[in-house]
């Protein structure tokens, strides 16, 4: 469950004076691309990826950003959907009740107005919401 965007911001981050302490900011520097090249080179060789994000070192409600950066490296549209919706179920073990818009499923929906799969930034711009069937963004 690699997590591009944690990376980015943390490289971002070390660009602003005094952000970490000093001995900290090379590392940080050189984080971010390591990460979205590891991230690369797994999915390249057939590693299963599971969605992230580890919003904890990035403002909230900028996770959707991940999406833009697995399809940047190579991962297909669909697959980096597919990261988050059954791969996550599974790695929860609950894909026999998440993760699918299938009957008897938790109707846990995000819709947006354009296509994902043609235009993953659409992530970031999401229009509808669904929880356990109640519309909660419309």
């Amino acid at each position: 469950m690699p997590t591009i965007t944690a990376g980015k911001a943390v490289a971002d981050n070390a660009k602003i004076k005094d952000f970490y302490p000093e001995i900290i900011v090379p590392k940080a520097l050189e984080i971010g691309p390591k990460i979205q090249n590891t991230f690369a080179k797994a999915y390249k060789r057939g590693v299963n990826i599971a969605f992230g994000t580890d919003a904890g070192v990035f403002p909230h409600g900028l996770n959707a950003k991940e999406f833009g950066y697995m399809v940047e490296v190579g991962m297909p549209p669909m697959a980096a959907l597919q990261s988050a919706t059954l791969t996550n179920a599974k790695v929860l073990g609950l894909s026999n009740e998440l993760g699918q818009l299938k009957a008897g499923y938790l109707a846990d929906i995000v819709a947006t107005s354009d296509d994902p799969t043609t235009n993953i930034a659409t992530l970031e711009h999401v229009t509808f919401v669904m929880k356990e069937g109640v519309v909660y963004k419309n």
